[in-house]
């Protein structure tokens, strides 16, 4: 897909830049794969704000994928590559042989009419779908499961992708998108390729509307709010850069602190992203 810039109109025009979609095959979304999504704000069961600078933007339709790739065995045809509103990758429709139609995430390569499989005998070719184990070593892959059966959870956005680097006994060593090495076992599920829509970090927003409908509101930087605001930061005479170490407004360090928790984890990460 080509990226497609607009005459300068206006001021928030002339930096915006959007992809083209010319590879998308089919404008209305399949109704049957379609469920309400209910706009939160940020907000919990119990009416708190537990994610700032969340609210408004434009209302949407779920999509549900097929993560899990669950119909193996059989062969299924893609249909149609689709804009999905709730993810910057774009999605494919499948249709099986059976008749029962589900919708993947959309790799580099797949074309509408090409035939992709799930489980044992598949080919390494983008949109196919297998075992860790089953996987040749060296190759490329995109939504790969943490536990079996779980469904796939890493390398799932727009142009990412993982590589498998060694397997060794009941688990494989991945190298994900953000450079970290993990243990994965073999018998989780991951499909091959590179995941599409890989133009998407070129894009420019181009002005604060646009982020808006997206459903992200205005966001204030800790040292330019009052002292009364609540923020560590905030507050002295003229411009100041806070005399502390940048904090959260809860006090914590907000660059280079780690927040990770779960410890039972630690023993599958072969490396650090860092």
């Amino acid at each position: 897909m080509a990226i497609k810039q607009y005459k300068p109109t206006s001021p928030g025009r002339r930096a915006m830049t959007a992809i083209t979609g010319e590879n998308l095959t089919k404008k209305a979304p399949e109704k049957s794969l379609m469920t309400p999504l209910r706009s939160t704000g940020g907000r919990d069961m119990h009416g708190r704000i537990t994610s700032r600078h969340r609210g408004g933007g434009h209302k949407r339709q779920y999509r549900l994928i097929d993560f899990g790739r669950e119909k193996t065995g059989m062969s299924a045809k893609v249909v149609s590559v689709e804009y999905d509103p709730n993810r910057t990758s774009r999605i494919a429709l499948l249709q099986y042989l059976d008749g029962v139609k589900k919708y993947i995430i959309a790799p580099e390569g797949l074309k509408v009419g090409d035939q992709v499989l799930a489980g044992q005998g598949a080919d390494v070719k983008p949109g196919h779908s297998m075992k860790l184990k089953d996987v040749p070593l060296g190759s490329m892959i995109h939504n790969i499961e943490i536990r079996p059966g779980k469904g796939g959870q890493l390398a799932r956005s727009a142009g990412a992708v993982a590589q498998l680097m060694a397997r060794e006994g009941e688990y494989a060593t991945i190298k994900l998108p953000s450079g970290e090495m993990r243990k994965i076992h073999i018998e989780c599920m991951a499909s091959v390729g590179q995941v599409g829509n890989l133009d998407h970090i070129n894009i420019s927003i181009g002005k604060a509307g646009r982020m808006r409908w997206m459903g992200e509101r205005p966001q204030s930087r800790g040292v330019v709010t009052r002292p009364g605001d609540g923020h560590p930061m905030g507050g002295g005479e003229g411009k100041s850069s806070g005399g502390r170490h940048p904090t959260t407004p809860w006090g914590k360090p907000t660059k280079g602190y780690k927040t990770r928790q779960n410890k039972l984890t630690d023993k599958y990460i072969v490396k650090r992203r860092k």
